[in-house]
This record gives C-alpha cells, structure tokens and sequence, in this order.
C-alpha cells in the first residue's frame, strides 16, 4: 500500500464526494458499500437531487468508483426507487443500464427486508418494507468469502433429510458447479447453509441524529462477503459512521466521504464511542486473565 494510500486508512473526509474520490488512487478499495441520497428525498439534508437528473448526478460518480476499486473488488449500492405522482419512478433501472455501458457488471440484486418496518398505508400502495442491494463488479472474477456469511440450516432439516427418497439419491449434480444441485442429501449432516439473497434484517432504531441511518447489520454482512481482515472499505456517502463502525467491528480498515460537516463530527463522535468501548472492554478482559 502507498504512504499516500496508508495516510487516507480508518479517516473519513469532508468534502464533496466526486471532488474527493478524485484524489484516491488507482485500484486502491477492495469494498464500496454505501447509500447514497435518495432522489429528491431529505432535502433539508443534503438538498435533494432530482429525480430527472439523478443517473447524470450519479454517472461520474460511478465511473470515480470504478477507478479506485480493486478488479476483484465489489461495489454495492443500497437504494430504493422513490413514488412520484401515484407511480414508482424508473431512475434506478435507469442507472443500472446506464453503468453497464461505464463497463460495469451488474452481478446481484440482494434486498434488505426490514424485519421491524412499522405500518403504515398510501391510497394506492402499502408502506415500504424492503430496499435494493445492488452489486455490480468490475469482471466475473472477484473476492468472495461466502461461508463468512453461513446462517444455520433449520427445523426443516429435521423432516425433509429424514426420509430422503430414491429420486432425492440420484438427482444430478449442479450444472453450475456449485457441488450440489438437487440432490438434498448432499446436506446430510451439515450445520450451516448458504443463506438467499433476502436479508432480513431490523431498521435501525435510533437515528444518531442522521436522518437515514442504516443498522451497523446491513454494510457487516457484506464486509464479511466480499471482504477480509486488513481490506479497505469506501463509503463515500459515509454520513453517521455506520459503515466505519462495522469495519472497525470485523477488523477491516475505512475511508470515507461525506459532505456534511455536521454528519462527519457525528461519525468521529460514534467512532471514537466505539473505541473507549473497545478499550474498556479490553482492559476487563485483561483484569479477567
């Protein structure tokens, strides 16, 4: 790693996010994750952009990112299409399409279920409950640690591995290679399975003063997916720090943008939080011992 690349780890710059991202290096992040605004949402906040010219808002930025990101790294875009005029707007759909012609590949959609999204009703529709994940990568080949992301198997091991059929014995193989196909047995005595791409995760609860905060849960697990200790993750809309907080849980480094100088005093506040918290901890373990 560089001096100048060693001098950005575990800091969070204030300042325009296409005007910073332009002064990283080449090649340098093995993890975007980050959320960025939503069209022409919290406009008290960060102003808004429109949502007419949200693709060409989000363009140069896509292409910054495409730039410092590692070819084995992944990028992944939390972001929800917002309603206008009794109708869900296409801008999402439209960036997508948009950053493939930059080169990017769109690999995965994951979506985020908010497990405690309270109710609520519009004329024509029901509250949101979900919103996109979407990962895009520079090539088909990228770093991926899916059994750091294993979820147990479940009651349904217990009835469906027990009385396996004739048909469940000879089923092929995967024609992907995955190694396991349809054949159920190949789960016979495991503990742990693949999860979907369903992340039923909480909201979270307590904003921390940023008025779209995401839990620390969400950016965690894709930290542990796509990444390992010591990598570098960006999130250049960092706001109160969740991103950062999650890096610092798992033992990665951070570098983050953010354009408010409120919301960067919020994040050092909640990193520096979590590292008296760390040290006390630290301190009982060795009183422990």
């Amino acid at each position: 790693m560089t001096v100048e690349m060693t001098a950005l780890l575990d800091r969070i710059i204030q300042g325009d996010a296409l005007t910073c991202l332009r002064s990283l290096p080449d090649c340098c992040i093995d993890l975007v994750f980050t959320s960025p605004p939503y069209a022409d949402n919290r406009k008290n906040t960060y102003k808004g952009i429109p949502i007419a010219e949200y693709v060409d808002w989000f363009l140069p930025l896509s292409l910054e990112l495409k730039r410092v990101l590692k070819n084995d790294g992944t990028f992944v875009l939390n972001i929800k299409e917002r309603t206008e005029d009794g109708e869900r707007q296409t801008y999402v759909i439209e960036l997508i399409l948009e950053m493939k012609k930059q080169g990017w590949l769109w690999t995965e959609e994951f979506i985020w279920c908010k497990k405690n999204c309270y109710p609520g009703k519009w004329p024509n529709r029901f509250r949101d409950s979900w919103e996109r994940c979407l990962q895009f990568n520079k090539q088909k080949s990228f770093k991926m640690y899916q059994e750091a992301v294993m979820v147990p198997i479940g009651d349904w091991s217990k009835r469906r591995l027990s009385k396996l059929s004739a048909t469940d014995l000879r089923r092929d193989e995967s024609r992907v290679g995955s190694g396991f196909g349809k054949n159920v047995s190949n789960w016979l005595g495991k503990q742990y399975v693949y999860p979907t791409n369903v992340l039923h995760l909480p909201t979270e609860c307590a904003n921390r003063g940023h008025s779209a905060s995401f839990p620390v849960s969400l950016p965690a697990w894709f930290i542990k997916l796509f990444t390992q200790e010591e990598d570098l993750v960006l999130d250049p809309f960092m706001g109160s720090g969740t991103t950062a907080i999650a890096c610092l849980d798992l033992g990665r480094h951070y570098v983050g943008i953010e354009a408010m100088e409120s919301y960067q005093k919020l994040a050092h506040e909640s990193i520096e939080r979590w590292r008296a918290a760390n040290r006390s901890n630290s301190r009982q373990m060795a009183l422990w011992k």
